[in-house]
């Protein structure tokens, strides 16, 4: 009898060891999308940024302190006048470029009352070409990125209502960012990001959805896009889908050859659920 209570305490703690490891080895959703930035399909579907000349009229680069030591960067475009809405502005694979500070203050101007503040993931790091992009783009580390998240909310002060936006790389961003949000969140735009899969982490999320999706997009496809809302709603999770008939990276600020009639359209839809969302506030 002894042998037999010995023999399946043995079998269950090696079942749990072997539960443990492959949990805990299963990369985050962030990770598993930094991992697409080694693969050559995925590089060559990146066109490299033209360069632009842009000079900031409305926003500037700003530092502000996280929880890891070293100071975080931003790029912000303040509301006229004093205003409790933010909106966070999460950048592609390429970092916090003239792009995304363009973006950023084209966002501001279309959505008066509300400041804009653009994080930089990257720590000052931009790249140039597809190869750079997809290192940088692993080097990242969780840890890292939320810290500087957090940091940059603690700009936006206690009594805050946050929404969230970004692309590709910054489309996951924009979602993981909500959840850390918690309840000052209320709104997140995520353009073809790798959705969050842990239940845990979704059933803290406190505000609607706007995902907007590609149909030729070879890596977050309609199997890993339909999931995702499936898993939402059977958390009673307020998301809304759009499909567009365009490539992975379409509505990207840095994308030369972006398709403009679907950007522009999923910016309009875009800014209409950010503004509904702040009107609610």
């Amino acid at each position: 009898m002894k042998k037999t209570i010995l023999l399946f305490a043995l079998a269950l703690i090696g079942y749990t060891s072997y539960a443990q490891k492959h949990s805990c080895c299963q990369p985050a959703a962030t990770e598993a999308f930094a991992m697409l930035g080694a693969k050559s399909d995925f590089q060559s579907a990146h066109l490299a940024p033209e360069p632009i000349s842009f000079e900031p009229s409305t926003g500037k680069m700003i530092t502000f302190k996280t929880n890891g030591g070293k100071d975080g960067n931003a790029f912000q475009v303040n509301s006229a006048s004093p205003s409790n809405h933010y909106l966070y502005v999460f950048h592609e694979w390429w970092g916090l470029n003239d792009h995304i500070k363009k973006e950023t203050e084209e966002l501001a101007a279309a959505l008066p009352g509300v400041n804009v503040i653009a994080v930089d993931l990257y720590d000052g790091k931009i790249a140039t070409n597809a190869e750079e992009a997809g290192a940088t783009m692993q080097a990242v580390r969780k840890e890292r990125a939320e810290s500087l998240i957090l940091g940059a909310y603690e700009i936006a002060g206690k009594s805050a209502s946050i929404q969230t936006i970004g692309w590709c790389f910054g489309g996951g961003w924009s979602l993981q960012a909500a959840m850390l949000a918690g309840t000052k969140n209320i709104g997140c735009v995520m353009y073809y990001g790798m959705p969050e899969k842990e239940e845990s982490k979704l059933k803290a999320l406190n505000a609607p959805v706007l995902g907007i999706f590609a149909t030729q997009d070879g890596w977050i496809n309609k199997p890993v896009v339909d999931a995702f809302e499936t898993q939402m709603k059977q958390l009673n999770k307020a998301i809304t889908i759009h499909w567009y008939d365009a490539e992975h990276a379409f509505a990207n600020p840095s994308n030369p050859k972006f398709n403009k009639d679907a950007a522009s359209d999923a910016m309009t839809k875009s800014i209409a659920f950010i503004k509904s969302n702040f009107l609610q506030r």
